[in-house]
């Protein structure tokens, strides 16, 4: 009971005296605002890197047989696509977002822009994947009937393709979504009051390291296990719809 008593005291003297937890509360809005943002931009990223990447994969044959620029110009934006999706999946995010901040917006003076284009840079490099592996498993007979329709492939993929990607790949992508939320821990390397560095300020002005960051540990924690149990629910509803 004693250790209890003596974990409450310490908790309150590190934590709440001084509004230090105010200091928490930052980090985590600021958390959120970084991997919302982020993910928006990985999803318009992803979205447009798997169109490219996809049309070039099911057209190239009848592109080439065609001739014509139509088909170079494919192929130059589906090599950038491969390059981007090479470079960002085989370097550390952490690398990325300092080269954002001390290197190509070093005259930025908030550090929160910068980090969610970072972090959003890179988010769609994966959502890309998820995107792109989500068309691939659309059955071809869909590309079929919407050209029976009258529809282009651009109107196709809008109108057939895309929408069923979107109910194949939602839980996975709430997955990636996950993983942002806990990447964004190092945004504290550009100066960002994240919820990982908000801890590491009132750790090192108390001196006590272990509450501070056991704080946000279970903060992180309890945010996985609520998204965690969501994605759980929407997988289950998924497949009800499907029966």
């Amino acid at each position: 009971m004693s250790v209890i008593m003596n974990f409450i005291a310490e908790f309150k003297r590190v934590m709440l005296d001084g509004a230090r937890f105010d200091l928490i509360l930052v980090g985590l809005k600021n958390t959120f605002i970084i991997t919302l943002g982020a993910l928006a931009i990985g999803i318009i990223i992803g979205i447009v890197v798997a169109a490219v990447r996809t049309s070039f994969d099911k057209n190239k044959e009848s592109m080439k047989l065609r001739g014509g620029v139509g088909y170079y110009v494919l192929a130059f934006f589906n090599a950038v696509c491969k390059f981007y999706l090479t470079v960002t999946r085989g370097t550390p995010v952490v690398v990325q977002l300092m080269i954002c901040y001390f290197v190509i917006f070093a005259l930025a003076d908030d550090g929160i822009p910068v980090a969610i284009f970072a972090f959003g840079f890179n988010s769609g490099a994966y959502v890309a994947e998820i995107f792109r592996a989500g068309i691939m498993s659309v059955d071809n007979g869909q590309f079929e009937a919407g050209r029976s329709l009258g529809f282009n492939y651009f109107q196709t993929m809008r109108y057939i393709v895309i929408p069923q990607m979107f109910k194949a790949v939602l839980p996975t992508l709430c997955n990636e979504f996950i993983a942002l939320l806990k990447e964004t821990s190092v945004a504290g390397y550009v100066g960002v009051t994240d919820l990982t560095k908000a801890g590491n300020t009132i750790a090192g002005r108390m001196y006590s390291y272990f509450i501070p960051l056991l704080t946000v540990a279970v903060i992180y924690l309890v945010m996985v296990l609520i998204l965690s149990s969501l994605v759980g629910k929407l997988e289950r509803r998924l497949r009800k719809s499907e029966r």
